[in-house]
């Protein structure tokens, strides 16, 4: 396209007036109306691009906004850690995909209009939408790479822009909006519509199937396990799960259906027992290293799960520790430097009573041991995470004296990540490790070291880690979501 495109009218959809609810389902259905106006003016007119019409026009939509104001100093219950605001002024969000959001979008907007007792106000915001999260959202198109087409991308619409896709609300430097606006969510809608694209491309799962219960792993032996006894649960009737989701977006309903296994898997398989109102469990393989859990949990955390918890294997640091022993984390040493940046290794990562208890009462309960004879096969500890998988070929000296130091009991590369981030982003986290060798004992990780309690207890460590998930889903919302995650300044929304 020769034209400067400076100089081109700018096309938008109809301005769309700002109205005021008090239903918040009403609130919702109005985001969802304004949201599709927008996606649809720019595929329709990116198709046509596609089709070989010359642009004439500038093509810009906007996200819809959310925006409430409290007038006088709130005065709500101090036990919840969501849903109200602390300081009189205005706050506001954008929104995307108010159809995937839409129960999580109805009860926080619920909860903000019960505890202040003031309507919410529905608009479009001063945030264009980029013509590729508007594509994103059918699953049947895809944006070309530049250079494919005759004009550039954005010369014509809006294209991402990392002044509003980053971390800044979550990690506490957001600057203060010009006109005294402070934020209502921690994501915004660019950066939540960025997730969800890298969601697919990593998991090869849509969004629309991840559940609020989520469990990393770093072992296919628990893929395998996962699907068994996702199996088994689509053929108990009593079991409340509806459906079984694989790579490739692959789901089934009955226990006895096949599925393929896909030429090319993606880089963290992502497997989802579904139930309603998502309270399922994911399962994702987030394969080894803390970059990849990095990676996962920045992705899934725009989804607010409701907890996230590591059952993998690790280096076991104890010579009284068996392969095949377990290891509940309370607390963790961050050797992983992936989230110096955003989380210093200063800030410590408090274990969360609740998830703690469920990871206990969840192992007593398969192992069918409980009180003092379940020490037997699990310690509570510190778990150091670490960058380097080779560690133990290091000056002995160095890293095995401060794993002495700290008192840790475990190794691994993920789990410190995936707890650091489950606090930067206020998602409840917890560790469950099975002990795989002892590499300060002369046990390393070689063929033919299993024994058949180690066996035996790798089968059991994922139905521990399901279980917990389960008793965690039977509590309140406002008992798992603790305010030991929370700020001095926060967002209203969970």
């Amino acid at each position: 396209m020769d034209t400067d495109s400076r100089y081109l009218p700018v096309e938008t959809p109809e301005p769309a007036p700002r109205e005021q609810f008090t239903d918040p389902e009403a609130a919702v259905k109005r985001l969802q109306q304004l949201y599709f106006e927008a996606t649809d003016f720019l595929v329709t007119r990116f198709t046509g691009m596609l089709e070989g019409k010359r642009p004439d026009a500038r093509y810009r939509a906007f996200y819809p906004e959310l925006r409430i104001t409290v007038v006088g100093h709130p005065h709500v219950d101090s036990r919840l850690s969501f849903g109200h605001v602390t300081e009189s002024g205005s706050y506001a969000t954008t929104i995307t995909r108010p159809d995937l959001f839409g129960n999580y979008l109805t009860e926080q907007i619920g909860l903000l209009i019960k505890n202040h007792g003031v309507p919410v106000t529905v608009g479009l915001s001063e945030t264009p939408m980029p013509v590729h999260f508007a594509v994103a959202a059918q699953s049947e198109m895809a944006v070309p790479q530049e250079g494919v087409l005759d004009f550039s991308l954005r010369d014509v619409f809006d294209v991402p822009d990392l002044r509003t896709m980053n971390d800044d609300i979550v990690n506490g430097v957001a600057p203060a909006l010009i006109d005294g606006t402070q934020y209502l969510s921690a994501f915004t809608a660019q950066r939540i519509d960025y997730s969800l694209a890298r969601l697919q491309h990593y998991t090869a799962t849509a969004a629309e199937n991840f559940q609020n219960f989520v469990l990393f792993t770093n072992y296919q032996f628990y893929v395998d396990e996962f699907e068994l006894f996702a199996r088994r649960a689509l053929d108990d009737p009593d079991s409340g799960y509806t459906s079984f989701v694989a790579p490739g977006n692959q789901e089934i309903f009955d226990g006895q259906a096949p599925l393929a296994v896909l030429s090319k898997m993606p880089q963290m398989p992502t497997y989802h027992l579904k139930r309603k109102n998502g309270q399922g469990i994911t399962l994702v393989n987030i394969g080894v290293g803390p970059s990849n859990a990095k990676t996962a949990t920045d992705h899934i955390a725009v989804l607010r799960p409701h907890a996230w918890l590591m059952v993998g294997h690790c280096a076991g640091l104890r010579n009284s520790q068996r392969l095949g022993d377990f290891v509940l984390a309370h607390a963790y040493l961050r050797e992983d430097h992936v989230l110096d940046d955003d989380l210093p290794i200063w800030v410590p990562i408090p274990p969360l009573a609740e998830v703690q208890v469920a990871l206990q009462e969840a192992v007593a309960e398969v192992t069918q041991l409980d009180g003092y004879e379940l020490k037997r096969i699990m310690r509570t500890g510190t778990v150091a995470t670490i960058d380097n998988r080779n560690w133990e070929l290091r000056d002995y000296s160095g890293p095995v004296h401060r794993l002495s130091l700290s008192r840790a009991v475990a190794l691994d590369m993920e789990s410190a990540t995936i707890a650091a981030n489950g606090f930067r982003f206020r998602v409840p986290y917890g560790t469950l490790l099975c002990v795989s060798d002892k590499p300060l004992h002369g046990e390393l990780k070689l063929p033919g070291m299993a024994t058949d309690f180690y066996r035996t207890q790798v089968a059991n460590h994922l139905l521990i880690g399901i279980r917990a998930m389960e008793k965690l889903r039977e509590m309140p919302l406002e008992r798992i979501h603790s305010r030991k995650l929370r700020s001095f300044s926060e967002t209203a929304f969970l």
